[in-house]
């Protein structure tokens, strides 16, 4: 017989009904964890043993599974970059997430029904419902909020990237030209505001980034090439420039006979012409559309020597980026990379590389998964390329070993070569020199014959900055150690005469 509390006391007497009803609160109570932490035991212990057993296994399957696949991409990058560009692998994922979505939520409502609820007392019940749906909602939102991402690069992958068929390494390098154009109502890719080759070292991922002027004329195109049948003494066109090819095959496409691109595909013959490098694949970027993709990744900081106008001074948004290192937004970003107020054309090219330098360094991978959602819509959006799904890893692991490396670059712009009359020659033992650096392979010294003949004339008809060059019997500078800058022209480390330190440097980042 229990003690009788003395008399006056207001201690609660608990009856064995109480009791009980603590007890089989617990019960419910555990049964949910269980299944929180092993879904499938609450079966085993007390219901279906067969459903327990099953959903126990595939626990520990998909366990032994996370596992190795997280222990092979930490020793073995390559399997997380294939993972994460390989479609069909991510429908099944994204399918096998909705799937275990389900499954779990379906065990916690059955952890529920054998926690007996009916029994329990009304406040013991509401607490046993409010757990329950907490956890469920919690488990499934989580896994299906995971198979909507998946989804979501999924898309991006096919929107992005072609399912055409890899282009092996050019003596052991990808060359990837990259432009940029001007979005808007026929304007999409029919003037590349920017035309750059990126070189990468099949390998080490080393980059050497090499830039031509939009306004260079008189140059060859490769022998048998659609270009070089139609020009087999140069690009003479009057008052048309290397950005004016897209224009020009776009007008005679008939001549491009089964081409998706015959802007890109004309424009591509130009650049190999000139640089003597055979082009893997390309990419064409929506400059309006790279403003959403800064934003999409917080920001970017950059090294503003001068003040920048972003707009005109007509537009209401008008306004100046001060000197110093600032955070740009996509806006500023945008107009710190394309503006010519109190600039060159060459300084702007210098200010685009600076851009290219910083959000290649400060992209990391942890910035890029907590906003991946925005940064694929802002990707999808901005760029259009021909390279194929099945190479995106080999390109991620590529950008990624890059990343720790020093870009180099090298534009072919004055005073070193005169862009209205270019020494195709020496364009392309520059190009070879350059590679050849960055590749650690020690330069042959320069004969006479291969210094520079450069002059002052513009190119004619040019509405860009006048090819200026150093001069006759005036002393070349050296492709390999440039003179360093002493002046800042438009933003940018250098001047016309002097040349511009990003353009030409073996360290991008520490130029801008």
């Amino acid at each position: 017989m229990p003690p009788v509390p003395p008399s006056g006391s207001h201690e609660p007497r608990f009856t064995t009904l109480d009791r009980a009803q603590r007890v089989r609160f617990r019960r419910a109570v555990t049964l949910m964890l269980m299944t929180l932490v092993l879904p499938g035991s609450a079966q085993l212990v007390s219901g279906n043993r067969r459903l327990g057993m099953l959903a126990l296994r595939t626990w520990f399957a998909l366990v032994v599974f996370g596992v190795g696949a997280l222990v092979s991409s930490y020793f073995w990058h390559g399997v997380a970059f294939w993972a994460g560009t390989n479609t069909m692998l991510l429908q099944v994922l994204r399918l096998g997430l909705m799937a275990l979505a389900v499954g779990w939520a379906y065990l916690f409502v059955d952890a529920w029904r054998l926690g007996q609820p009916l029994t329990l007392q009304r406040q013991h019940r509401l607490a046993i419902v409010g757990v329950n749906g907490f956890l469920c909602f919690s488990v499934a939102g989580a896994l299906l909020f995971g198979a909507h991402m998946v989804g979501v690069q999924r898309q991006f992958m096919i929107t992005m990237f072609g399912d055409g068929s890899a282009v092996g390494a050019h003596h052991g390098r990808y060359n990837v030209l990259l432009m940029g154009g001007d979005s808007g109502a026929g304007r999409w890719g029919l003037r590349p505001d920017s035309m750059t080759v990126a070189s990468i070292d099949a390998e080490t991922g080393k980059t050497v980034l090499i830039s031509l002027p939009r306004n260079m004329q008189n140059f060859p195109f490769p022998e048998g090439s659609v270009m070089g049948e139609q020009f087999p003494d140069g690009f003479d066109v009057e008052g048309m420039y290397l950005n004016g090819l897209s224009t020009w095959a776009l007008d005679h496409a008939s001549l491009f006979k089964g081409s998706k691109n015959p802007g890109v595909d004309a424009t591509i013959q130009g650049v190999e012409g000139i640089t003597g490098l055979k082009m893997n694949y390309w990419a064409m970027v929506n400059l309006q559309g790279f403003k959403d993709l800064v934003d999409a990744v917080g920001g970017v900081e950059l090294n503003v020597r001068q003040r920048i106008p972003v707009g005109l001074p007509s537009d209401s948004y008008f306004h100046y980026i001060d000197p110093g290192k600032r955070t740009l937004s996509g806006v500023d970003t945008l107009w710190f990379a394309r503006a010519r107020y109190d600039s060159d054309d060459y300084s702007r090219m210098a200010r685009q590389k600076c851009v290219m330098s910083a959000m290649l360094q400060q992209v990391s991978p942890q910035t890029a998964v907590t906003n991946f959602q925005k940064i694929a819509k802002a990707s999808s959006a901005m760029v259009s390329t021909d390279i194929p799904r099945g190479e995106v890893d080999r390109f991620v692991d590529l950008a990624l070993k890059a990343k720790s490396q020093k870009i180099a670059t090298l534009s072919l712009v004055p005073p070193m070569i005169n862009t209205a009359h270019p020494d195709i020659a020496l364009v392309q033992q520059k190009v070879a020199a350059a590679i050849a650096k960055a590749e650690g392979v020690k330069p042959e010294p320069e004969t006479a014959e291969a210094a520079p003949e450069t002059s002052t004339e513009p190119a004619t008809g040019s509405s860009e900055a006048p090819a200026a060059g150093t001069g006759k019997g005036a002393t070349p500078t050296s492709p390999t150690t440039p003179a360093a800058p002493q002046s800042v022209t438009g933003g940018s480390l250098g001047s016309l005469s002097e040349g511009y330190a990003a353009n030409e440097s073996e360290d991008l980042g520490a130029v801008c």
